[in-house]
């Protein structure tokens, strides 16, 4: 069984690849595709070799990991807003809100839609993914709104 909020690793996905470098899939190389899973940008299936006899432990092992990334944006994010209490950590700390309107790291109400969060009726609410810096094709790999959410309401798988 996996434990939840289990962050995708490449080394951990790649122990569980065949490791024979095979050239079948794209990438060519295994911790290519190891990288390229946690991103989300290949599957578990579209390793040829994982599909034959013998790897069916890792290969359920693997769709079991990148599971939960299936019902995340494409940056990875997910906000709970069960857990949220509306601190507004995420707007003040995240760089894009910052630099687009510099007044929310001084606590201030993002008020444009040029935001990624925003506070609203006391919950945070992603108003704009495609300003995040997780967001295809830069895919940064920051995760500010993450490390500050005291309460555990926002993911990044």
């Amino acid at each position: 069984m996996v434990k939840k909020n289990v962050k995708l690793n490449p080394m951990e996905l790649y122990n569980l690849l065949p490791k024979t470098n095979c050239r079948l899939c794209e990438p060519k190389t295994c911790m290519a595709f190891a990288t390229k899973l946690a991103l989300g940008d290949v599957q578990p299936d579209d390793c040829p070799p994982l599909l034959e006899s013998g790897f069916e432990e890792n290969l359920a092992k693997l769709r079991e990991l990148v599971a939960p990334m299936l019902t995340a944006e494409e940056t990875g994010i997910k906000l709970d807003e069960e857990k949220c209490t509306g601190c507004g950590n995420c707007v003040v700390v995240c760089p894009v809100d910052v630099a687009a309107e510099p007044p929310t790291s001084l606590g201030k109400a993002a008020m444009t839609e040029e935001t990624v969060f925003r506070v609203e009726n006391g919950i945070s609410k992603i108003i704009n993914l495609q300003k995040c810096r997780r967001f295809p094709p830069d895919r940064l790999n920051c995760r500010v709104c993450e490390q500050y959410c005291c309460t555990d309401a926002i993911e990044i798988w």
